[in-house]
This record gives structure tokens, C-alpha cells and sequence, in this order.
């Protein structure tokens, strides 16, 4: 079986980590030697610049620092996990990518998107995923949600950025989703997680 890598993307509270879990599941089922990995992190290197960009004061960073960080740790995360992983033949699922820097920090955040542009072609370079699922949830919702996990206090840096961002961050990731269609599927995430999760394996299944 070839490589595939596919990513998750979406809002706060959009399901994405529970739906991972669900594919990963049916496609072993069938035989695929996987990955799964997040970002930011993926690394010890990286899961530490992950705990500087979801901890602490909001305004602790400025856009174009935590544009800077997450590709910090995106290249970490590319030469010792993800390249290795695909070069093996391995299909790589992972929670965050490259669009969740340009919908949080140039969307929503207002980073110059020349400049994330830049660092996109300098690291991610043609290694971009086959395949990218855009949770779609209203961003109320999807806060509410965040808010009712109790393990991810600590991660809610982002979460306390107040709904005005959130609502940029969505229609970032719409964005997106319109220009890139071939690869950009989009998922309603409000429905209940078996109707998502059927969705999720309607669109990749046609990808296999």
C-alpha cells in the first residue's frame, strides 16, 4: 500500500482528535500500517514549543511569533517523524498542519500571509497532505465543547481568545477549504460522532 498522509483540521472543539481515533481504527482494519501524530508537536522538541503556543496569557505571543514557533516545530516534527514515516509507506494521520497556521495566525491572528507563505514553501515544501478533512462547527459550539473537557484546561490559551477570533478562524478555514478543493474535504462537525465518522470514511475511503 502506497503512503497517504492526511490531515485534520478545524476549529476549537470540533471533534477532529475523536474522529482521528475512529479512522485510525477502520483503516488498520484493513490493513494499514499507521501513524498518528499532532501538531504542534509530534516530537519532545516540539510538544515542548507546543506547550509555549497553548499555555498562558493570551497576548503572551504576537501572530508572527507563533507563526515562527509552530514552524519551529513543524520542521522537527517533518525530518524525524512525518518524512521517515511516509518514506516507509506508512499512511500518517495528524491532528494539525500547515492550514491550521495560516487560519490561526494569519486569518485570524493577522500575520502578513507573504510571510507564512514563505515559510511554507521553505519547510512543508512539496511534502503537503493528500488528503485534509475541515471539521466545520459553529464557533459557539465548538467553544462550549472545549470548555466541558476537563483535561485541556491547561491547553486553552487559544480557547480564551474570545469568539470575534474564532469566528475569523472558521471562516479562514473556509477559505481555504474553497481554494484548495482537491484536497480540502469539508466535514460537518455537528452532527453526532457516528454520523461524522461516517462521513469522515465516505471521503476517505474514495481517497484509498
Amino acid at each position: 500500500m502506497s503512503a497517504l498522509f492526511i490531515t485534520f483540521e478545524g476549529g476549537e472543539g470540533s471533534g477532529k482528535s475523536t474522529q482521528i481515533r475512529r479512522l485510525a481504527a477502520r483503516l488498520q482494519d484493513r490493513g494499514r500500517d499507521l501513524l498518528i501524530t499532532r501538531e504542534p508537536g509530534g516530537t519532545p522538541e516540539a510538544e515542548a514549543v507546543r506547550t509555549l503556543l497553548v499555555s498562558g496569557d493570551v497576548a503572551r505571543w504576537t501572530p508572527k511569533s507563533e507563526a515562527l514557533l509552530n514552524y519551529a516545530a513543524r520542521e522537527q516534527h517533518l525530518e524525524q517523524v512525518i518524512l521517515p514515516a511516509l518514506a516507509s509507506g506508512r499512511t500518517v494521520l495528524c491532528d494539525r498542519f500547515m492550514d491550521s497556521t495560516r487560519a490561526y495566525q494569519g486569518y485570524a491572528g493577522g500575520c502578513d500571509m507573504g510571510f507564512i507563505d514563505a515559510l511554507e514553501r521553505g519547510i512543508v515544501g512539496p511534502t503537503r497532505p493528500n488528503l485534509t478533512l475541515v471539521f466545520d462547527l459553529d464557533p459557539a459550539i465548538g467553544l462550549a465543547r472545549a470548555k466541558s473537557r476537563g483535561d485541556a484546561i491547561a491547553e486553552d490559551r487559544y480557547e480564551r481568545k474570545g469568539l470575534a477570533f474564532h469566528q475569523k478562524l472558521r471562516e479562514g478555514f473556509l477559505d481555504i477549504l474553497r481554494r484548495e478543493p482537491k484536497r480540502c474535504r469539508l466535514v460537518d462537525a455537528s452532527q453526532d460522532i457516528e454520523a461524522v465518522a461516517e462521513d469522515v470514511w465516505s471521503i476517505v475511503e474514495g481517497a484509498l
